[in-house]
Formats: C-alpha cells, sequence, structure tokens
C-alpha cells in the first residue's frame, strides 16, 4: 500500500514530501496510523548521511506513537483502535541467545536488529522507512502497548529512544533507593535520565557545563546539580557516586567523571562521540575497581516495562512540537541544544 511521506533524497539533500510503499499487512503484522513522532539525533546523522552505508530516500523517524487500523490474523495484543508504539527496531533474528534472552538490540545475527529505518526491509522493498510518514507496518512482536492518557501521547514518543536509552542501563546496574547517581548531560537523553533516576528513587546528582542550567535539572527532579566546569564543585563528590549516566555525545575527558565513582562503580557511555574520547587512566580504574561500560537502547519486553512504568508515574519528555515542513530547521537548531527538550512531529501536518 502507498503512504505519504518525508524523505531525504540524498546526503546533505533537504527532506521534502515522498509517496512511499508500505507491504501490505501479514498474519502477524500491526498498521498503525502515526499520530506523532519524536525527533532524533540518529535521524540527523542519518539523513544528511554522517553515517555510512546510508540507503536513500532515507525515512527517518524511530519515535513512533499511533492508532491500530488493522491486524492480521494471528495478532492476538492488539486490534484496531488501540494507542501502540514502534521504537528502534522492527525486527531481528529471535534465534540468537540475546533475542532468547529479550535482549533484542544485541542481536546477534547475521545482520544484528532490523532498525526502523535504513534496515533491510521486507515484502521485497529495498530498505525500511521510518515513522516521518502517515502509515507503518511492523510484526507484532516489535509493537509496544502505549497507556498514557490521550493529550500526553505526543509527549510519550522519545520514551521510545530516549526513554529506553536510559532507562535500560539505570535499572542493568540497579538504581534505586539508597543509590546516588550522576546524569552527565542536560539533553534529549539526560533529561530523561534524570526524570527516571528520580522516580526510581535514586538521589540524582545532574551534571552541566552550564550554570544557567542548574534550575531547570533541578525542575527535572535532581536533588543536586553540579557545574563541570567547577573544579571545586567536582572536587567534593569524589569517590562518592555508585553509578554515573554519561549521556554527552562529542568527545571529553572521561577521567573527570571516574573520579567520582565509589570502589566498584560503574560510568556507563549511551552517546556516540564523532571522535573517540581521550583514553581513560588506568590507574584511576585499577585502585577503585570501577568500571566504565555502554548500554545500547533496550530490548521489546523492557521497553515494555519502561512505557508502563512511565505512564503510571505520569512521566513524559519534555517537548516543542513542530510540522513536519519544518524539520531541517529542527535539525539545525537541534545541533545547537536550541530545544528543550525534544522535537516531536505532529504527523497531521504532513497533509
Amino acid at each position: 500500500m502507498q503512504t505519504k511521506a518525508y524523505a531525504a533524497a540524498a546526503a546533505r539533500a533537504p527532506l521534502g514530501p515522498i509517496t512511499i510503499d508500505r507491504r501490505d499487512p501479514g498474519s502477524k503484522d500491526v498498521a498503525i496510523e502515526i499520530l506523532y513522532c519524536g525527533v532524533c539525533h540518529s535521524d540527523l546523522h542519518t539523513a544528511r548521511g554522517e553515517w555510512p552505508g546510508i540507503l536513500y530516500p532515507c525515512v527517518p523517524g524511530h519515535e513512533i506513537i499511533g492508532r491500530v487500523t488493522a491486524v492480521g490474523k494471528d495478532v492476538t495484543k492488539f486490534k484496531p483502535g488501540d494507542v501502540a508504539g514502534v521504537g528502534c527496531m522492527v525486527d531481528s533474528c529471535r534465534t540468537c541467545d540475546p533475542c532468547q534472552h529479550d535482549l533484542e538490540q544485541y542481536c546477534a545475527g547475521p545482520h544484528s536488529f532490523t532498525g526502523t529505518y535504513n534496515g533491510a526491509a521486507k515484502g521485497g522493498l529495498p530498505n525500511t522507512l521510518g515513522g516521518y510518514s502517515k502509515q507503518i507496518v511492523v510484526e507484532d512482536h516489535f509493537v509496544l502497548r502505549i497507556q498514557h492518557k490521550e493529550e500526553d501521547l505526543a509527549a510519550a514518543a522519545p520514551l521510545l529512544c530516549a526513554g529506553i536509552t536510559t532507562w535500560s542501563p539505570l535499572k542493568h546496574w540497579n538504581v534505586g533507593p539508597g543509590k546516588k547517581v550522576g546524569v552527565v548531560g542536560i539533553g534529549g537523553l539526560g533529561h530523561m535520565g534524570v526524570k527516571l533516576a528520580h522516580a526510581l528513587g535514586a538521589h540524582v546528582v545532574a551534571f552541566t557545563t552550564s550554570d544557567s542550567k542548574r534550575q531547570a535539572a533541578l525542575d527535572l527532579g535532581a536533588d543536586e546539580v553540579v557545574v563541570s566546569k567547577n573544579a571545586d564543585e567536582m572536587a567534593a563528590h569524589a569517590g562518592t557516586f555508585d553509578f554515573i549516566l554519561n549521556t554527552v555525545a562529542a568527545s571529553h575527558d572521561l577521567d573527570a567523571f571516574t573520579k567520582l565513582l565509589k570502589l566498584d562503580g560503574t560510568l556507563t557511555l549511551v552517546g556516540v562521540p564523532e571522535h573517540p574520547h581521550p583514553s581513560p587512566s588506568a590507574g584511576v580504574l585499577i585502585f577503585g575497581r570501577k568500571a566504565i561500560a555502554g548500554s545500547l537502547i533496550g530490548g521489546i519486553a523492557e521497553t515494555q516495562e519502561m512505557l508502563d512504568f512511565c505512564a503510571e508515574h505520569g512521566i513524559t519528555s519534555d517537548v516543542e512540537m513542530i510540522a513536519m515542513k519544518d524539520i531541517d530547521h529542527a535539525y539545525d537548531r537541534m545541533l545547537k541544544s536550541d530545544v528543550k527538550y525534544r522535537f516531536v512531529i505532529d504527523m497531521a501536518t504532513l497533509d
């Protein structure tokens, strides 16, 4: 079936309207009319050809919330009219060890997981096309239940990427009451990290390079705010953190944060810098049995857990709604960190 979408025709080309083909729903498929789609830095990097292997036309978007319009005969979890979400994945091998343990994001199959855009498509199509469109068809295993209130649906869209990217490491490293947790960077990812760590009951310290963001971080739920450029403020927290979540996607000195970890503490990275971080000091790690780790989005079961938790606790992303035609301007603003904290496209504007 054909549907309207917005696509980049080539690297560095502005995005524009296009008509695309979606496969007809199969027996396990869910067809969704997209209501809202969040805007992720990955969308920008992909659309503008800043990563290798991009296929064009490229329709970005992997923070999707919409309404189910049809389901295949073997689908039992969804029915037409339900509100549903689609995140960063639309398929995986389903047979490897990570997939068998609900860790589809680490799929060890021949092609890893299938991304919601720029992945290997089913039905003879050349590549997957994402949420900057009116319709999408996804196998039911990779469709999420959305239980937020109708008025919160747009602000819930970024949970499908920014939310799970921060939730997964917080849960894996057992963040909760009695834990002192740092969140580095107060942007699209970081502001969700602060909200979720606070809701999980941890003592949350937000790190920012700008004193002007201090009150904003406190408003998000941080118990304390540290300006990382202030040596005295940093030194006051040396050796006191159980866990630090680093959301910054720019190359920087990791030693500044590993020094703040207590014995057996972990610094986890969720941002991929354009250039490698300077090599961390081995001594800082060795003499405190500290760790630097990484984390990638989350599996489907874990994503559902996060969505249910957020619905129960009234947690959404802080968003600015935009029209589809304004996406390139939004990308330019994103590069300047000129958004608090996530853009969401109202897909009704695609008409």
